[in-house]
């Protein structure tokens, strides 16, 4: 039997399955961020939990996939420290509209003591290949970004629910509206690294509009700025929706 051959694109690993669906993968990793002893950014297990599953959660639902299976992988022990984890990726998935209990499974160091914070998470989806938003944006699209790139301590600041960062029931909200033809979450390499990849993917070329006022080069963190292609003529409805988040045009595809 031929084995389906999988493919990656930008952050995303994707397998051909039958009957036209698409199983798609996506993992990241927080280390030295939590509450160990030689932790570097001092916060919770809880929000550690939250932004790590964030990251790879989003970048499922922004392909409009399905979560369909979660993994994590706890670098610290089970009791107490790993449940407080544990129960911040449960929180940020219900906020999500995403069951915990249907998902997820995962591992804990029971071996050893640990003194410092590692995790790693990957969420796995499904979609129809024909409703993957992937390649989908469009010559003359409007990039927008929405939220503020932030890092290491300025993420630790704002809390799990910082007003000025993305989080995955923006997607579902911006799904929801059916004017967005591709949505990219930002990460390490910055605004204008991520735009050019969604042109690359789309075979177009991005440029910068020169008005922006967001750092396009500093770091997005745990994927805390999120870009969305839409057509020109969705701007104005767009502008009457009840975001809170802050948005901006950072540029077109041309």
């Amino acid at each position: 039997m031929k084995m389906p051959e999988m493919i990656r694109i930008r952050d995303l690993s994707l397998l051909d399955l039958p009957e036209g669906l698409v199983l798609v993968s996506a993992c990241d990793s927080i280390g030295a961020i939590g509450a160990k002893e030689l932790d570097v950014v001092k916060v919770s297990g809880y929000f550690v939990g939250r932004t790590a599953v964030r990251v790879p959660l989003m970048e499922i639902l922004a392909t409009g996939a399905k979560p369909v299976a979660l993994f994590n992988t706890l670098a610290v022990e089970r009791e107490p420290y790993g449940e407080e984890i544990i129960q911040g990726i449960t929180h940020e998935l219900e906020l999500a509209g995403t069951d915990p209990d249907l998902i997820m499974n995962g591992s804990t160091e029971e071996n050893v003591p640990t003194r410092q914070t590692g995790v790693g998470v990957v969420v796995q989806g499904l979609a129809t290949k024909k409703d993957l938003l992937i390649g989908k944006a469009q010559k003359g699209d409007l990039i927008m970004a929405f939220g503020l790139p932030k890092v290491g301590a300025e993420v630790a600041e704002g809390g799990p629910d910082d007003p000025e960062v993305a989080k995955p029931a923006l997607i579902k909200d911006l799904l929801k509206w059916g004017q967005v033809h591709e949505l990219l979450p930002i990460g390490s390499k910055g605004v204008l690294y991520e735009c050019g990849e969604l042109a690359r993917t789309a075979k177009l070329n991005f440029k910068l509009n020169p008005k922006t006022s967001i750092d396009i080069n500093k770091s997005a963190g745990p994927a805390t700025c999120l870009l969305a292609a839409i057509a020109t003529e969705a701007l104005e409805s767009l502008q009457k929706i009840e975001l809170s988040i802050p948005w901006q045009i950072v540029g077109r595809l041309i």
